[in-house]
């Protein structure tokens, strides 16, 4: 369909990560996806952006599934109908829109094929709204280098997943963001829990309380052992200082001021 992740974005080369099962490679305009065939969601996604060149364009673009792969191996509209669950963008929608006007719009458009897409129990509140921010704030604080910012996202395919319409329901997402800084490849990693949020095997989600959204920053290496991903640079360019041999600390994020990078 398109040009897909771009892995010589950055001067340092960051290859997409890779799962350990095997997905199927889609790739769209500055992103690509790789889709667990099992479990019908992106095991990774990633995507290119140029926080220099990057348009606010109108709100554009329909959920729609991918021609390029069958509807049984997608997590279509079935699954979000009638209940409390978003499609939850992987891809940001503005995240490949920079550049061109009208490469920007495809790109943007692009991200609503249903393989970009994850369930996430609906209800915004401040942990979310830092959830969906962190890429700003990583690429406001990469302005003082090239404003280049390549991020991977996906949920965590766990095991422990409550079944819900054929499919299982997420309870952890992770995003790693990586930049050029000034002593070379710069990454931070954060995990999204919605584990209070999603409940009862088969059936209904719980409505949101507040505050149930927890964001945390955490160590690289744990994104790698709770995903089973082979993260290929990034393990070694984490910004959490390493205090100690194991380098495990989740730190909960109430508010941007809170991010280390």
């Amino acid at each position: 369909m398109a040009d897909g992740y771009d892995l010589d974005f950055l001067p340092t080369r960051v290859p997409l990560p890779r799962p350990a099962q095997d997905a199927t490679e889609l790739t769209y305009p500055r992103f690509t996806v790789l889709l667990d065939g099992d479990r019908r969601l992106a095991a990774v996604t990633g995507v290119n952006i140029d926080g220099a060149l990057l348009r606010e364009l109108p709100r554009t673009g329909e959920w729609r599934l991918d021609p390029r792969i069958g509807d049984e191996r997608q997590t279509g509209p079935d699954v979000y109908a009638r209940n409390d669950l978003d499609r939850g963008h992987l891809v940001r929608r503005r995240d490949p829109g920079w550049g061109d006007v009208e490469e920007a719009r495809d790109a943007t458009e692009a991200t609503f094929f249903y393989p970009n897409a994850a369930p996430q129990a609906a209800g915004f509140n401040q942990s979310k709204e830092l959830w969906l921010g962190l890429e700003d704030h990583v690429i406001d604080y990469a302005d003082a280098t090239d404003q280049r910012v390549s991020v991977f996202t996906a949920p965590v395919l766990g095991e422990d997943d409550p079944p819900y319409r054929g499919i299982r329901i997420p309870l952890l997402f992770w995003k790693i963001a990586a930049w050029q800084g000034p002593e070379g490849l710069s990454a931070a990693g954060f995990v999204l829990d919605q584990s209070e949020l999603v409940k009862s095997p088969d059936g209904m989600l719980a409505a949101p309380p507040l505050g149930a959204f927890r964001t945390f920053q955490v160590p690289i290496p744990e994104i790698a052992r709770v995903t089973g991903l082979d993260l290929g640079p990034l393990l070694d360019s984490d910004v959490l200082p390493r205090r100690t041999a194991r380098h495990t600390e989740w730190r909960p994020l109430d508010s941007a001021s809170d991010i280390a990078l």
